[in-house]
């Protein structure tokens, strides 16, 4: 049977996902920022925590992993160049290694740029990136730790995955992430018509995570540095790449 994907939203605008495995019944937890809305998930399913995995250090993405950990003996797994700073680790992965998860793959990816030592997990089948606050709805990061130039090289990587991946990003900011969008690339018929589904869906009190990487390519402006119109509304029509995507985060700062 296929892994079972479940979105929970935690604080104010997080997310923790739940990964789950049909026929081992094992079920991961990625990143854990509320105890109360992950039990519930978990209850009303009857799963059981085998696995917690660590995107990266910040604490609305960890306060809750010593809860689960002593609630339901689950492994914790996390970068082995960020443990200093992150809970105790029971698997430590290093990026490029391949890990297992009930049978299936799951890649380890490094991103850097909001912080040093921010890791996504690739899950080629069914398709799956867990990429914290590295790649987001329409938006990205904040770069607290990084590099332009590192955000951008994590940012390229992720984009090359297959298209039809679900992006499960860490927060709720799609509908202030179009607004920013829609101020830099305001002719993209397809940003235009994401923007009202968008408002559409939070009217409802409906997530707008996850997304696919076919949208975010076609409509987030972190990964259109490429974009004649982006490049002519920030008056960089022969900039590099890296430096477009640089001024465009550099604007969104200030939004």
């Amino acid at each position: 049977m296929p892994l079972e994907l479940v979105t929970v939203p935690c604080l104010k605008d997080n997310y923790a996902f739940l990964l789950h495995d049909p026929d081992s019944g094992r079920t991961a937890l990625v990143d854990a920022p509320e105890a109360a809305p992950i039990r519930t998930a978990l209850a009303e399913r009857g799963w059981k925590l085998s696995d917690i995995l660590i995107t990266h250090h910040h604490s609305d993405h960890v306060a809750e992993v010593d809860t689960f950990r002593s609630e339901s003996e689950a492994r914790v797994w996390g970068a082995a160049a960020d443990a200093h700073r992150l809970p105790d680790l029971d698997v430590r992965v290093v990026p490029g290694d391949p890990l297992d998860f009930a049978g299936t793959r799951i890649e380890v990816m490094d991103v850097p740029g909001h912080t040093i030592g921010h890791i996504a997990y690739y899950v080629p089948e069914p398709g799956l990136l867990f990429s914290g606050d590295s790649l987001m709805a329409l938006g990205c990061g904040r770069l607290f730790e990084g590099s332009p130039a590192q955000m951008w090289d994590s940012l390229s990587r992720m984009a090359a995955l297959p298209d039809d991946t679900l992006v499960c990003s860490g927060h709720e900011y799609t509908q202030a992430n179009a607004r920013f969008a829609l101020s830099v690339e305001p002719n993209n018929s397809a940003l235009r018509d994401r923007a009202a589904t968008v408002a559409a869906a939070r009217a409802d009190g409906k997530a707008t995570v996850p997304s696919t990487l076919a949208t975010e390519k076609a409509t987030n402006p972190f990964l259109r540095a490429h974009s004649a119109e982006i490049r002519a509304t920030i008056g960089m029509p022969s900039a590099q790449d890296v430096d477009v995507f640089a001024r465009v985060r550099q604007m969104k700062d200030v939004f």
